[in-house]
């Protein structure tokens, strides 16, 4: 699994989904794989975000973390989205980074990508399926694989048994999370990452048949 290229792409107001894709990143630097945590361009006004200590405060302590490009989502042999929940949709800055991809869409770039997607929210019925459901339809018009858990081990249950991908809710006072999810969100990982390897070992196979 040591060659598949893992880009964890969040948008995160609070830290919530940058915490997810944070251990996202351990588990697939567990598996061997070459990871980049990316955030996508945050498009609040500051007058909002001073409305917000949580939001502020993260604002201000990850302004390291580089803000993802199409040449990340080129590069990438497999994606983890994670994005807050807006009314059981896609943050409106997530979505903006997800309008920006059709160049690489036109030229055939993104197909067979094998992506998977997080998400929270303040409620546990708050909305997360269907943003994780709308992540997935701007997947399939790109052609990528999606790789949901399903329920495909234990731990997801005691996160909550969302088959669609890894979600959470989040008390908005404390920004603390109300399930554990970390175990679930390593099982994600980890199977995002062995269904790319297989993807790119077949596609490795193909094109050395093709060249003998």
């Amino acid at each position: 699994m040591s060659n598949v290229k893992l880009a964890i792409i969040y948008y995160s107001s609070t830290g919530t989904n940058y915490q997810l894709a944070k251990w996202a990143s351990e588990s697939a630097t567990e598996e061997g794989a070459d990871v980049k945590i990316l955030r996508v361009q945050e498009l609040a006004p500051p007058s909002a975000i001073e409305t917000n200590p949580l939001w502020k405060k993260h604002i201000e302590t990850t302004k390291q973390v580089p803000i993802a490009t199409l040449d990340d989502l080129e590069w990438a042999h497999a994606i983890i989205f994670s994005t807050p929940t807006r009314y059981g949709n896609v943050a409106a800055q997530m979505k903006q980074f997800m309008d920006s991809t059709g160049p690489l869409w036109s030229e055939g770039k993104l197909t067979n990508k094998v992506v998977s997607a997080m998400s929270s929210a303040i409620n546990p019925h708050g909305g997360q399926e269907a943003t994780i459901l709308a992540l997935y339809t701007t997947m399939y018009h790109w052609g990528a694989i999606v790789v949901a858990p399903g329920y495909t081990n234990p731990v997801l249950y005691a996160a909550g048994g969302n088959p669609y991908g890894t979600s959470v809710s989040v008390d908005p006072k404390t920004g603390k999370m109300n399930e554990d999810v970390k175990a679930a969100v390593f099982h994600q990982t980890k199977r995002t990452i062995e269904i790319a390897s297989w993807v790119r070992q077949g596609s490795v196979q193909l094109v050395e048949g093709a060249i003998k």
